[in-house]
Parts: structure tokens; sequence; C-alpha cells
């Protein structure tokens, strides 16, 4: 299968791993990811933007980028800010009549078109939808048997656009993890909201909301994100949610694509999880010691 692929600013900076841990995970499962030239930002952000018609543009000159790649191949967006920004596109220009020309009116500057027509797509949603459980399985070289490890989902790459997954109950990574040989932590919280931006405007609500995420997954070896933001809340601030709350509540954060590729053994430097900031002792030895660093 091949996909159009936008890592995003993110993947290309603070989630570098995420975007490494992508590209192997997918080519192992035998995808082509094709790379376009000069994609920009798509202007995911916590705020609104000042102007409306930029935010669609922005978003639109990645897609139409891709359309003249290859516009039978579906966009595959890893991080789920640019993922539900890029999706907002499609679904605006379907309520607004006049908005396709008003957009189109901008790239023609560049000689681009966009004609909104190539799916849109979470990472997630192609793992669990194109691949599923039974290609994922076959793969698997060294099961992560004795490993429990809790789902976490977020916001974005649910709501508002619930395509995939129930954006309440979600449940798409689960037949996953139990296909690499890892049991699925019992956990509510896999779609609860981390705090996400909050943690530069209002940091104690966050810390509060991601504080009960790590404390829901007490029990578990390691939470599994598709994520960078959660990934950044639920790995970066343990230490000040621990000290609050009186209790070690660390514990190791990792990519789903970096727990696939673990199972299906490849090497440390399709991983990245050197850049990982929590990858704890305890996990390191129950995956084999220092084999993926």
């Amino acid at each position: 299968m091949k996909y159009i692929y936008y890592p995003g600013c993110s993947l290309e900076g603070t989630a570098r791993e995420y975007d490494v841990s992508t590209r192997s995970a997918m080519s192992a499962l035998g995808a082509e990811l094709v790379d376009f030239e000069d994609w920009t930002c798509c202007g995911a952000s916590a705020a609104e933007a000042t102007s409306y018609l930029l935010s669609m543009v922005l978003a639109a000159r990645n897609l139409a980028l891709g359309e003249k790649q290859d516009r039978d191949a579906d966009f595959l967006v890893p991080c789920s800010a640019c993922y539900l920004n890029l999706k907002k596109v499609g679904a605006h220009v379907h309520a607004e009549p006049t908005l396709m020309g008003k957009i189109n009116e901008a790239l023609a500057e560049e000689g681009l078109h966009f004609e909104g027509k190539q799916k849109v797509r979470h990472l997630l949603d192609v793992l669990a939808t194109d691949f599923g459980a039974k290609v994922v399985k076959p793969l698997v070289k060294h099961e992560l048997s004795g490993l429990r490890v809790a789902p976490y989902y977020g916001c974005q790459a649910l709501r508002p656009y619930a395509t995939f997954d129930d954006p309440q109950q979600p449940k798409s990574m689960e037949p996953l993890i139990e296909a690499l040989g890892a049991e699925v932590h019992p956990w509510a919280v896999g779609a609860k909201c981390c705090g996400a931006a909050l943690m530069t405007t209002k940091k104690e609500v966050a810390l509060e909301l991601t504080g009960g995420i790590l404390e829901a997954a007490q029990g578990a070896d390691c939470i599994v994100t598709v994520c960078p933001m959660c990934q950044m809340n639920l790995e970066a601030y343990q230490g000040a949610i621990s000290d609050a709350a009186g209790k070690d509540l660390g514990i190791s954060v990792l990519y789903l694509p970096q727990l696939m590729g673990l199972a299906f053994g490849l090497p440390g430097e399709n991983l990245r999880l050197d850049l990982n900031l929590a990858v704890m002792s305890a996990f390191r030895a129950k995956i084999g010691g220092t084999s993926h660093k």
C-alpha cells in the first residue's frame, strides 16, 4: 500500500523518534511512504487563528501538494494535531460552498489547486484498518509477553471526527497491542484529555489532568501514544506530578510504532528510544536490556 506521508513540524523536531519509528514500522509492514517536497506547517494551534482563510489555506496547500504528487494515495498523518487541522479543511469546504474558490484563489499564486478528494488519515487508522492484527502478528519476532501496555489515544485523533474509532471508548490500539504478545492495561482514561497546550497557559490544570492519566496507568509497564503533544505531557512532567502527589508516578511512555518495532525486532536506530524522555530501567529489562537503546 502507498501513502503520501506528511510528518508535520513536531516529527522533524521534538518528536523525531515518532517519525523514525513510524517510517520503520510501516516499512516492515510493507507500506510505501511517499514524501513530497516543500511541505510546510499546517497551521495547527491550540488557539483560534487570527485569519480563518489563512488557516484553511495553510492546510490546503499541503493537501494540494499531496494531490499533485499522487491523488489516488491516501494522505497519512502521524501527528494528531496535524491530522485534525488537515481533516478540518475538507469538512469546512463541504459546509461552506464559497470556501473552495477562496482557497484556490490563494493557492493559484503558486500554481497549486486543491480538490479536496484525497483522504486524510491518522496513522492509527491506517495501522488498525489497513493492516490490523492479522498482518501484524506474523511479523512479530520478539513477543512482548509479560508486558502490560496502557493505550492512550488523546483527543485530536478521535474528536470531533470519529472516522475510525469510538471517540469516548476507543479500542483500535488493543488488537495491535495483543498481536505483539502484550497485555492491554484495563483503564477508562484512554480518550481523556492530557491538558495539551494548557501546560503553557494553565499549568496547574494540565498537571492535574496529566496526573490523573499517570495515576490510572499504575500497574502497567508503559503507556503507548499516537500524539506528540500527549507524549510530551506524559513524559516531561512526571517528576513534578510525582512530587505533588507524594508518590512515584513515573512510567515509560512510547509511541505505538516504537512498541511495534520492538516486537518486530527492529534495530535501535530504527526506534530511537534514546530520544524518549521516560523509558525506565525496569521496562528496558523486560524488553531485553540494552538491545534497543
